[in-house]
């Protein structure tokens, strides 16, 4: 019973390692080899600043704008705070890949997100994301804490 204890240990520090080694190095529970939604904007060039606030508030938890417009080939300086009174993340991404995320998210919920197109703030923290919108069509940026996005936290982009 030991050996096959510690030959299971074994089988899963090994998996542990692989999916680390894919995932690439600074990014833990996940691997970004596309964007669905764009880009990495880059930080010397021009950019439109959009400001969005994290909070909650009467049972909803929710961004502040939940709609932003753009057109293709914009550079947006997301400027992201949370003045809420509990951790929440920003991830800008399709829909799809945001909700396939969140399923992810509900077995790892400590995954945390410093990402090109994710971030994950504490309560009276900010952030910044620079983001080029290289493709027209809608896109979603959402809190992928479990529970949150279910509570409404979750917002739209219209790429023009």
């Amino acid at each position: 019973m030991r050996t096959a204890f510690r030959f299971l240990l074994a089988v899963l520090a090994g998996a542990l390692t692989a999916a680390a080694a894919l995932a690439g190095p600074g990014d833990p529970g996940h691997s970004h080899g596309a964007f669905s939604a764009g880009e990495p904007g880059n930080p010397k060039k021009p950019a439109r600043v959009v400001q969005v606030t994290m909070r909650e508030t009467d049972g909803k938890m929710l961004f502040i704008p939940d709609r932003i417009e753009t057109r293709k080939g914009e550079q947006i300086r997301f400027i992201l705070r949370n003045n809420g009174l509990l951790v929440h993340e920003f991830v800008l991404a399709s829909v799809e890949d945001n909700a396939k995320h969140a399923e992810l998210m509900k077995k790892f919920p400590d995954m945390e997100h410093d990402d090109p197109n994710g971030k994950n703030l504490a309560p009276n923290k900010t952030a910044e994301i620079v983001w080029r919108f290289t493709k027209p069509g809608e896109f979603e940026f959402a809190c992928l804490i479990p529970g949150h996005r279910e509570a409404g936290m979750h917002g739209k982009v219209i790429v023009k």
